[in-house]
């Protein structure tokens, strides 16, 4: 339903971060499928010696994490959250809760995060959802806060010493 020209005019994240490959599925407002492919070739795997157990090669948790909320703001960006022009807006994950991870995934793994829209207020967003891999769930959410800000807000000003206004 969107293939990666599209995620990449939804998402602002590019190599080596976008980490979701397309959506197979997007019901504005309600629900999205979207898979992402784990293989060797991403840089995180670039220091595994060839020598190396298969526990090494399990996908970081946090880009599990990270991956499934991406998804999750397609799902805001395409409908039903009040947030679609997107214009000047960065996406912030403002909290989670009920993480949950019952296995690991490894590189041929193609992950399928499932996400649900629970409410959408003005500028924020309540998902909950899973991630499955060949049928089997791997990561539950029972709830994930992405809050859409203003970029000039929440960017730091070029030529600054990190500070915020």
């Amino acid at each position: 339903m969107i293939d990666a020209a599209g995620i990449k005019r939804t998402l602002p994240h590019r190599y080596p971060m976008l980490l979701v490959d397309r959506v197979l599925e997007l019901v504005p407002g309600e629900r999205l499928v979207a898979i992402k492919a784990i293989t060797c070739n991403e840089p995180w795997y670039q220091w595994i010696g060839e020598d190396a157990d298969l526990e090494r090669f399990a996908y970081p948790q946090s880009l599990l994490v990270e991956s499934w909320g991406q998804a999750a703001g397609i799902l805001a960006v395409h409908g039903g959250s009040g947030t679609e022009d997107g214009a000047g807006q960065v996406m912030l994950a403002g909290a989670m809760s009920g993480v949950d991870f019952r296995r690991p995934a490894y590189p041929g793994d193609v992950l399928e995060h499932r996400v649900r829209l629970l409410r959408a207020l003005t500028d924020t967003v309540i998902f909950e959802g899973e991630t499955v891999i060949g049928g089997e769930v791997a990561m539950t959410f029972a709830r994930m806060v992405m809050a859409f800000r203003p970029g000039d807000r929440v960017r730091v000003p070029t030529g600054s010493a990190g500070a915020v206004p």
